[in-house]
């Protein structure tokens, strides 16, 4: 048997396919020494509420010479403001009683001052006690990588016995069948298509949501509505 591993950068409350992502492969490795990206998903993610989606916002000041696990937290009156508008939005929600204790020690049990860390705790932790992912994390720093696009990604994969990689749809723009394939690595693109519609307050139906809305929304009836459950 091959193993299949993933890797990408730690996002904020990431979407329900982040955590399909996670489960279709044997070891995900969290790649957050590259470049931080301002407006983009690392900091920040989607909620539903009366008057459409919102952004739940990190404040990490605006400087983009840093790599994702040097951005420090040093603002932490968001944690109190992102926890009032979850309950606010989805109080009323099925299985908000279920999950409110979990959420609310990440947001009132723990002042965080850096983004890695933050993301990667609560992505493991939803992974291991929501979802019953047992998937092995890891990280990419300590295999101190260098270079360019794929050209990073290699000596990880070998070093791990990746057989086959499972990229996100985003890097087709940059990986390439062939140039894994000289490495003994098969090239694998994960597909989110075919997600089916679920309970959700405020419609119109969206599904590139935090997967919190989902979990509150389902609760352990949550994995029928992801895909890499079903296969």
């Amino acid at each position: 048997m091959g193993k299949i591993v993933g890797m990408t950068q730690s996002n904020y409350l990431p979407w329900k396919g982040y955590f399909d992502y996670i489960n279709s492969v044997d070891e995900f490795y969290f790649y957050d020494d590259v470049q931080y990206t301002k407006q983009d998903w690392r900091n920040r993610n989607l909620i539903k509420t009366p008057k459409g989606t919102e952004w739940l916002t990190v404040p990490v000041g605006s400087s983009r010479d840093r790599l994702i696990y040097e951005v420090e937290i040093k603002d932490h009156a968001w944690q109190k403001s992102h926890w009032g508008k979850i309950v606010q939005y989805y109080r009323t929600t099925p299985y908000f009683r279920m999950y409110k204790e979990f959420f609310e020690e990440f947001y009132r049990g723990v002042e965080w001052t850096n983004l890695s860390e933050m993301n990667q705790t609560m992505i493991k932790r939803i992974a291991r006690e929501i979802l019953g992912i047992e998937t092995k994390f890891g990280d990419s720093r300590p295999f101190n990588l260098v270079g360019k696009k794929e050209q990073r990604y290699i000596p990880l994969l070998k070093k791990v016995g990746c057989t086959v990689f499972l990229s996100g749809p985003s890097a087709k723009n940059y990986l390439t069948e062939e140039s894994m394939a000289k490495e003994g690595i098969r090239l694998e693109w994960m597909s989110y298509d075919g997600y089916p519609e679920y309970s959700q307050l405020y419609p119109p139906f969206n599904h590139h949501v935090s997967i919190i809305d989902l979990i509150f929304n389902e609760g352990p009836n949550v994995k029928e509505y992801m895909l890499s459950f079903k296969k």
